[in-house]
């Protein structure tokens, strides 16, 4: 809707998880050059946590673009909140291509596929990764233990610590988790913390943002509306798209030239202010 009015070839801060708006933040590059790390180095475990928003998912996706070629799959499992047995069938189910019918679905059938599935591929010199979002989810469902079990499938046939690479991606709260599981904390290689971004990433992020839709940041947001923006969301990516899509509507409504630090103060009023229910 606001495209035109901005000179642009689509919505830059659309909350999409797709390359071409991956900011390459140095926190961001660095938990991928870890997690890369524990990939080729076929290690067991690793951990990627943050806060809320801060992009964890675009950056599987990012890992996904890169994983080298012996890895046969990624699997990612975006809602963990089940019981184990559902959760390893659900593995079972994507690592195999197919589901267990019903006369065999208990919870031994799917660990035999599992196993044997990851046996056969590294036979053949493959590795899997196992991707959890959301895993500071699995303590109250107890999965943490199942997963950590799942690592000794098929590690007699494999080159490395594991058959295949837990990648655990979840809030903060996710690492006292884990620690307190003394046998998967030490599985663990590598743990990757995404802090928020700074004032200069905040800006850099943006305008890697607009010019991924084709636009120019300096037409279109003024330095204080930038430092603005950093000030309101706190570097957060996900409160960054939120607030300035929205001021680039406002804007567009308004028939302002330019977003300036008034105009997002505004638009975060209206956010942030609870809206009145009409008795």
């Amino acid at each position: 809707m606001y495209e035109s009015h901005w000179n642009l070839t689509g919505r830059p801060f659309e909350n999409r998880n797709q390359a071409e708006f991956y900011y390459p933040s140095e926190v961001h590059q660095a938990a991928l050059l870890k997690l890369r790390y524990a990939v080729e180095n076929r290690r067991a475990a690793a951990v990627l946590c943050g806060t809320s928003g801060m992009g964890k998912s675009l950056l599987l996706n990012a890992l996904r673009d890169q994983l080298p070629e012996f890895v046969s799959s990624m699997i990612q499992i975006t809602y963990p909140a089940m019981d184990g047995s559902q959760l390893v069938r659900m593995i079972a189910n994507r690592l195999c291509g197919e589901s267990l019918d019903s006369t065999h679905c208990d919870t031994a059938a799917a660990i035999e596929r599992i196993d044997s599935a990851l046996t056969e591929q590294a036979k053949n010199g493959k590795h899997v990764v196992l991707a959890i979002d959301e895993a500071h989810l699995l303590e109250p469902y107890n999965l943490l233990e199942p997963l950590r079990l799942l690592l000794n499938l098929g590690v007699s046939e494999s080159v490395g610590d594991s058959a295949l690479t837990l990648i655990l991606c979840g809030q903060s709260t996710l690492l006292p988790h884990v620690q307190r599981n003394v046998s998967l904390d030490e599985r663990i290689a590598v743990r990757c913390i995404l802090n928020r971004l700074a004032m200069d990433e905040t800006v850099a992020y943006i305008g890697h943002r607009i010019r991924a839709a084709g636009g120019m940041t300096e037409k279109i947001f003024s330095t204080a509306a930038l430092e603005a923006v950093f000030g309101l969301t706190q570097g957060i990516p996900r409160r960054i798209n939120r607030l300035c899509d929205l001021a680039l509507m406002v804007g567009y409504a308004q028939e302002a030239n330019r977003i300036d630090a008034d105009l997002i103060d505004e638009v975060n009023e209206e956010l942030t202010t609870p809206s009145l229910s009409i008795e």
